[in-house]
């Protein structure tokens, strides 16, 4: 199995990353990468909201190929969470979400879902969905193509095991770290059924700045877009912040947030890591 990711890079890399086609064709961007360290995840309490002032769910996309991620709607958002799960933030993330009725996807560093099987667990049993995104948050671009499939298919088993308690499976649904892949890897991850998700609306939450600042960056950028998906990671405090706040501006612009779910949940018995090898 491939995945992809996002963390930031060294600064001597040209990296290139690319947009969802959700919105209406990949583009290829700069991107940076996961910060080195999850300092930030201790810090500072977020500001979750006392009460939802509505519910923001909408409908439930039910996801096979790519192109059905290029089915949103004016006004509707796919939310993700990349990196986690994380115990400190991720819990805090997930009663946020729930005060609105919200379900997102989630895609789970192998690694960490292993170390923190517990938050794993959290997600699932409050009905999110969960993706992968690598073993170790590798870059792809830079390790080469063999240790980039191997990191899909121990991140997969990582992810499966840690799940395996509450009888859930991850979804076929993969992001490449640091969003920086190649077409060999995108096409073996498409031809073992695989869904890869780019990204529309990158809050750049990993960088050092306000959650005020990275909150209306995250807005004005939703607003030109007018749908999405839309790019968070479970592992800051920041994010935590800044949610309620996000939320409460989704439902006075009158955004819902749609349920991304396999269409065939039975996909991934079908796909063993032998296929990726």
């Amino acid at each position: 199995m491939l995945v992809t990711g996002c963390a930031k890079p060294p600064k001597s890399q040209a990296i290139l990353t690319t947009q969802s086609v959700g919105a209406g064709g990949a583009g290829v961007v700069p991107h940076q990468p996961m910060p080195a360290k999850l300092a930030d995840a201790a810090a500072e309490p977020g500001r979750e909201a006392a009460t939802a002032p509505v519910s923001l769910a909408g409908r439930t996309l039910y996801v096979e190929t790519i192109a059905d991620l290029g089915r949103l709607r004016p006004g509707e958002i796919i939310l993700t969470f990349d990196d986690g799960p994380h115990p400190a933030i991720t819990p805090r993330i997930l009663a946020i979400l729930k005060q609105y009725d919200v379900r997102a996807t989630f895609f789970m560093v192998g690694n960490m879902a292993r170390n923190h099987a517990e938050t794993a667990l959290l997600v699932a049993e409050a009905g999110h969905t969960i993706g992968s995104h690598s073993h170790g948050h590798e870059n792809f671009v830079t390790i080469g193509h063999a240790a980039s499939v191997a990191s899909v298919a121990i991140s997969e088993d990582e992810i499966a095991t840690a799940l395996r308690p509450v009888g859930v499976k991850p979804a076929p649904f993969f992001r490449f770290p640091y969003l920086a892949e190649t077409r060999a890897l995108r096409a073996d991850l498409t031809d073992v059924g695989f869904v890869v998700f780019d990204v529309d609306v990158d809050s750049l939450d990993y960088l050092d700045q306000s959650s005020d600042t990275v909150l209306a960056r995250t807005l004005a950028r939703l607003d030109e877009k007018g749908r999405g998906i839309v790019l968070f990671h479970d592992i800051h405090a920041r994010t935590a912040r800044l949610l309620p706040g996000f939320l409460d501006a989704l439902a006075a612009r009158g955004y819902t947030v749609v349920r991304a779910v396999p269409k065939r949940p039975a996909l991934f018995d079908m796909l063993t890591v032998a296929a990726l090898r």
